[in-house]
């Protein structure tokens, strides 16, 4: 029994087809967490919902920011962009069983290992949040996704503000902070003022930022944190920290992680990916 997390598959679905053959993955025997991004950009988000729909228990998913997007676009909140590749799905036969199992997908989860916790999200997590708030946290906006309050939420879910957490926020502030970071993290002040501007490595960080796991007094700081997003960043691996967005749809890698008796014996498996789009186009 196996367990595995992958990157952003981004509609990448004969790339998550070879990754699978590569790990030998068994649906019943393994589990694979697929941290977010399953859609867009890429050719076929439509098989890679049906995959991981079909194997549900098997490749548990996580929602990013693609895929909130599509869940918005998909209720009128959104509109298209030019490099989009969501009509596969918006226009399927089976669109609306597809977006309602998306809605329900969580964004963040914890996976007991080895004597330890893996928690995993597809950006980031705030400074000011343990391992416990986050999953909590994560949990309001769950309970909003799958409720009847769903299309009026992503009319009120996009915007840069608030861009720093306090326990005092309440209604649409509070779940559009913890969309955020959970889905469009990567730089923040030390004091954990969220940036969205900034796509560059690690390294680069703008000035007065720091990557979000940089951050001074981090509560989740020891917990092993598995995350996506960060094309930039690329395969990141530290104690407590797995970063495994490889940049399948801009022509890179498509990555798992496979863990053995514990969080810190780690394998990265990869396989080459066809370019779908071009970076900044």
């Amino acid at each position: 029994m196996a367990l595995y997390c992958i990157g952003d598959v981004q509609g990448c679905d004969a790339a998550l087809q070879r990754l699978l053959d590569l790990i030998g993955f068994s649906p019943s025997r393994d589990t694979a967490y697929l941290l977010g991004d399953l859609v867009n950009r890429g050719p076929d988000s439509a098989a890679v919902l049906r995959r991981c729909r079909a194997h549900e228990g098997a490749l548990r998913c996580l929602l990013g920011n693609h895929d909130l997007h599509l869940l918005a676009t998909a209720h009128g909140a959104r509109k298209p962009s030019r490099r989009d590749t969501l009509e596969g799905v918006l226009q399927a036969d089976d669109r609306d069983d597809l977006l309602d199992w998306l809605r329900r997908q969580p964004l963040a989860l914890a996976h007991p290992h080895g004597g330890e916790t893996l928690l995993m999200l597809h950006a980031g997590a705030l400074p000011a949040w343990s391992a416990a708030d986050t999953l909590r946290l994560a949990g309001e906006v769950h309970d909003v996704l799958r409720g009847r309050e769903l299309p009026a939420f992503l009319h009120r879910m996009y915007g840069n503000q608030p861009d720093h957490w306090s326990d005092g926020l309440a209604g649409t502030d509070r779940l559009r902070v913890i969309v955020n970071a959970l889905t469009r993290l990567r730089f923040c002040s030390p004091e954990g003022v969220m940036d969205f501007e900034s796509t560059e490595s690690a390294r680069s960080a703008p000035p007065g930022l720091l990557p979000w796991f940089d951050a001074p007094g981090r509560r989740t700081a020891g917990t092993v944190i598995a995350f996506g997003h960060w094309s930039t960043l690329g395969w990141f691996s530290r104690n407590d920290l797995i970063g495994l967005d490889t940049g399948c749809v801009w022509g890179g890698q498509l990555s798992a992680v496979r863990f053995g008796a514990t969080l810190a014996e780690r394998e990265l498996l990869q396989v080459q990916c066809p370019q779908a789009q071009a970076p900044g186009h």
